[in-house]
C-alpha cells in the first residue's frame, strides 16, 4: 500500500516510465495498491497546478541490462541475511556486488575504483556486525555503494540519474542503516567517538566502526578524534581502506606493505583474545613493579610492533589507538576472522584494522571493460565526449600559467579531494611550484600565507565547500595580518549532481564579510583572464574569485589578462525600464532574460558587477538614478552581494528615493543532486526567473506566470 501526498493542494497526475501508464488527477491515492516501488521526483509549475512525476523504481528482479547472474545477492534483503553464508558465500556474494557495482558504474559512464576495493571489507563488516544496533560510519559517500546494496537500497543504486546517468547519491539519513551523513571526508571518527561515548553514558553495548581512507587521512580533524579517542580509551573500531598499500606520505619514495602468510598470521595472532589478555597482564605487572620498569616495558613492546609492523604503524599506537594489521582487503576469510576477534572484545580500548586493498583488480576490470563494451556497442566516440567544451578551470590554468611567465615569484597551492584535469597540467607546468596538500586545507591556507610572507605569490587553490573547512586560517591568519594570498574559489554555486556535498553555496557570504578581503567573480572566461592578472598584481591584501563548475559561455582563444580596476564595475547592455545587476557566472543569465525581455518591449540594462566588495558605489548609483527598478542576481547563498547591496541602498538613501529593488539568490535550503539546468530551474536563477521578476516589478503579473510555464 502507497499513499502519496502533496502540501499543496493541486491535483497530482502520477506517470509510470516504463509502463507508458497515466493515472487521472481524480485517483485515490490513498486506496490504491500499487504493484511497483514509487520514487517521488520532483514538483513542476503548471499552469493547473502542481504537477508531480513519480518514476517507477525497479525492484532487483526487474532491473534489465546484460549483468551477470546475481542468485545470493538477490536473496539479500538486509544484513541479518548475511549472518549464516558460508566463507564461501561470502566470496560468492563479494563476486557478485562487484559485478553488479562494475555494470553499474560502466553504465554511468563515470568509473569509481574506490566503490570496488571496499567489497570485500564491506560484506565482512555486515557478516560480522550487527547494524543497524551497531553503527558502521563511512568518511566517502563513494565507498558506501556496496553497503547500500547490502542495506536494501538496490533499487535505489540501480536507478541511474536520469540527466548525467550518475548513480544516485544517498541523503544523509536516507536509512537506518546510516547513523551519520557521509559525503564529505574525515568525520567519521570523531562521529563514532562521540557515539561511543555516548553509549558508554547510556550502558549500552553496541559497536561503532569508522571506516576511513587514504585520502580521508590526509585531514587533521582525523588525527585529532584518534588522540582524543586514545585518551578517552572508549571501545570502537577504525578501518583504515589503504588502497595506496602504504602510509608513507609520498606513495613512490615507498616500498609496498607486504601481504603474505606471515602478515596474514599476525594480525590473526595481534587481534586474537590470548595476545590482547597477556598485553593488559604484562602492562599490569610492569606497573606494580615501578614506574621506571612500565615505561622500559612500553617502549620494548613499541619497537617490537614497529620492527614487525610496516612502516607508519606506530603512528597509531602513539595517537592511542592498538594497531592490527595490515590485513588482506580481498580475503574475507581473514578480514572476517580479524573482525570476529576485534568484535568480541568487551574492554579493548579503541583500535586501528589496517587493511591493505588494490584499487585495480584483475577481475573487476575484466568486469568493468567487458560491460562498458556492451553498452558502448554502436556509440560513436562523438556521442560519449563532447568536444570544445572548455571549462572555467581550463580557462584559469591557462592565465596562471602565462601570468607565471611575467611574475616568477607565482606558486600554487592546492587542496581540496581529488584533482580537476587541468590541474594536473598547471602541476606538471609549474613542477615545484605546485603544491598538493590534499584535504588539509587549514594547513594549505597558512601555508599559503607563509609563502606569501616569505616573498611569494600563492595561489590558494580550493573548491567552495571546502574551502568552509579553513575558515578560520582564513580569518586569522591571512585576513586579520593582511597577507597577500591570492584565493581560488572552485566548484562555486551549484554543483550538479554531487547535491548539496559539495555545493558553494556560502563563500560570497562568507569572504565579503572580511575586512580586509578583496572579493570578485567573473563573469566569463575574459573577465577570469582579467581577474588572475588583476590578483598576481595585489600584494597589500588577500583576495578572492570564484567560478563556477561546467563549461564557458564564451568559446574564444587563450590570451593575456589585462589587470581591472578593483571595485570597478560595468554595463554590458543599457535599456530605460529595468536594471539587472549580475554577480560572477549569473550575468550570463541576466543577459538571457534580457533577451526575452526585448521581445516582450521590455528594455534592460544589464551590468556585470565583478564585484562583491569593494562594491562600485558609482555603478549602483547610476543604475537607481536612471532605473525604478533593480534586480540583483547571485548564485550564492543569502547574506551575500544582495546584502552588500542592501546595505549601500539604505544607507545611501536611495530605497528613499523610491528605487524598487529585488535580491535573487539561492534559497534558503539544500538542493538535492541533479543536473545543473534542473538545480538553476528548482533555485530560480534561470533566464526565465529573471524575466519573470522583471516582469512582475513592472506590474505584469500575468505574463510573468506564462513565461515560468
Amino acid at each position: 500500500m502507497v499513499a502519496v501526498t502533496s502540501q499543496y493542494p493541486f491535483g497530482i497526475c502520477p506517470q509510470f516510465h516504463g509502463n507508458s501508464r497515466l493515472l487521472s488527477p481524480e485517483t485515490d491515492f490513498s486506496a490504491l495498491n500499487f504493484p511497483y516501488r514509487l520514487g517521488y521526483s520532483r514538483l513542476t509549475l503548471h499552469p493547473k497546478g502542481h504537477v508531480a512525476e513519480i518514476r517507477y523504481l525497479p525492484h532487483a528482479g526487474d532491473f534489465t541490462g546484460e549483468n551477470e547472474p546475481t542468485p545470493i545477492l538477490d536473496a539479500i534483503e538486509s544484513p541479518m541475511n548475511l549472518k549464516n553464508l558460508s566463507t564461501k558465500e561470502l566470496k560468492q556474494l563479494a563476486n557478485e556486488i562487484r559485478s553488479e557495482l562494475s555494470f553499474i558504474i560502466a553504465k554511468s559512464q563515470k568509473p569509481s575504483s574506490s566503490s570496488l576495493t571496499v567489497v570485500e571489507l564491506t560484506v565482512a563488516i555486515h557478516h560480522v556486525f550487527h547494524a543497524p544496533v551497531d553503527k558502521i560510519l563511512w568518511d566517502v559517500a563513494e565507498q558506501t555503494y556496496a553497503h547500500k546494496l547490502l542495506t536494501g537500497r538496490r533499487q535505489i543504486m540501480q536507478a541511474l540519474e536520469k540527466s548525467n546517468g550518475r548513480p544516485v547519491a544517498a541523503p544523509d539519513f536516507e536509512s537506518g542503516f546510516d547513523p551519520f551523513g557521509v559525503g564529505h571526508g574525515c568525520n567519521s571518527v570523531s562521529a563514532g567517538l562521540g557515539m561511543a561515548i555516548a553509549r558508554d553514558f547510556k550502558g549500552k553495548r553496541d559497536r561503532v566502526v569508522a571506516v576511513i581512507n587514504n585520502e580521508t587521512i590526509m585531514a587533521g580533524q582525523v588525527y585529532e578524534a584518534m588522540r582524543n579517542s586514545g585518551y578517552l580509551d572508549s571501545n570502537m573500531i577504525v578501518i583504515l581502506n589503504d588502497s595506496r598499500h602504504s602510509l608513507h606520505p609520498k606513495v613512490e619514495e615507498a616500498s609496498k606493505i607486504p601481504i603474505n602468510a606471515f602478515s596474514s598470521t599476525l594480525s590473526k595472532f595481534q587481534s586474537s583474545k590470548l595476545f590482547r589478555r597477556f598485553r593488559e597482564l604484562a602492562k599490569v605487572l610492569t606497573k606494580k613493579i615501578g614506574k621506571g620498569m612500565y615505561e622500559w616495558a612500553a617502549k620494548v613492546d613499541e619497537y617490537a610492533r614497529g620492527m614487525i609492523g610496516p612502516p607508519g604503524s606506530t603512528l597509531f599506537e602513539e595517537l592511542g589507538l592498538y594497531y592490527i594489521g595490515p590485513v588482506d582487503g580481498h580475503n574475507i576469510e581473514d578480514l572476517v576472522c580479524v573482525l570476529n576477534e576485534v568484535a568480541s572484545l568487551d574492554s579493548m580500548g579503541p583500535v586501528l584494522v589496517h587493511v591493505i586493498t588494490k584499487e585495480e583488480l584483475e577481475v573487476g576490470d575484466n568486469q568493468m571493460n567487458a560491460v562498458a563494451n556492451k553498452i558502448m556497442e554502436g556509440v560513436s566516440i562523438s556521442d560519449t565526449i563532447p568536444c570544445g567544451n572548455r571549462t572555467y578551470s581550463d580557462c584559469f590554468v591557462e592565465a596562471l600559467i602565462s601570468e607565471a611567465e611575467r611574475h616568477k615569484d607565482i606558486v600554487a597551492v592546492h587542496a581540496g579531494m581529488g584533482m580537476e584535469p587541468s590541474l594536473h597540467l598547471l602541476k606538471d607546468v609549474f613542477a615545484e611550484k605546485f603544491f598538493d596538500v590534499g584535504m588539509a586545507e587549514q594547513h594549505a591556507v597558512t601555508f599559503a600565507a607563509g609563502l606569501a610572507c616569505g616573498g611569494l605569490k600563492p595561489f590558494c587553490i580550493i573548491p567552495s565547500a571546502f574551502l568552509q573547512r579553513a575558515y578560520d586560517q582564513v580569518v586569522h591568519d591571512v585576513d586579520r595580518q593582511k597577507v597577500p594570498v591570492r584565493f581560488i574559489i572552485t566548484s562555486a554555486g551549484l554543483v550538479g549532481s554531487d547535491g548539496p556535498i559539495h555545493c558553494g553555496a556560502f563563500d560570497i557570504a562568507f569572504m565579503s564579510c572580511l575586512p580586509n578581503m578583496i572579493v570578485m567573480a567573473p563573469s566569463d572566461e575574459v573577465e577570469l583572464s582579467h581577474m588572475v592578472a588583476t590578483a598576481a598584481l595585489l600584494d597589500d591584501r588577500p583576495v578572492c574569485f570564484r567560478y563556477p563548475r561546467g563549461a564557458l559561455s564564451v568559446m574564444e582563444h587563450s590570451f593575456s589578462g589585462i589587470p581591472i580596476e578593483v571595485g570597478r564595475g560595468r554595463i554590458l547592455t543599457e535599456g530605460k525600464d529595468v536594471a539587472l545587476l549580475g554577480y560572477g557566472s549569473m550575468v550570463q543569465n541576466c543577459l538571457r532574460a534580457q533577451s526575452l525581455l526585448s521581445k516582450l518591449g521590455v528594455e534592460v540594462t544589464v551590468a556585470d558587477a565583478r564585484f562583491c566588495k569593494p562594491l562600485d558605489i558609482q555603478l549602483l548609483r547610476q543604475l537607481c538614478k536612471n532605473h525604478s527598478f533593480l534586480v540583483t542576481v547571485e548564485e550564492g547563498s543569502i547574506g551575500g552581494f544582495a546584502s552588500h547591496v542592501a546595505q549601500f541602498l539604505s544607507l545611501d538613501g536611495q530605497l528613499d528615493e523610491g528605487i524598487k529593488w529585488r535580491p535573487i539568490t539561492l534559497p534558503d535550503n539544500y538542493i538535492e543532486q541533479a543536473s545543473p539546468k534542473e538545480q538553476l530551474a528548482v533555485a530560480g536563477l534561470t533566464g526565465n526567473h529573471i524575466a519573470a521578476t522583471a516582469l512582475s516589478l513592472l506590474g505584469r503579473t500575468r505574463e510573468a506566470l506564462l513565461l515560468m510555464c
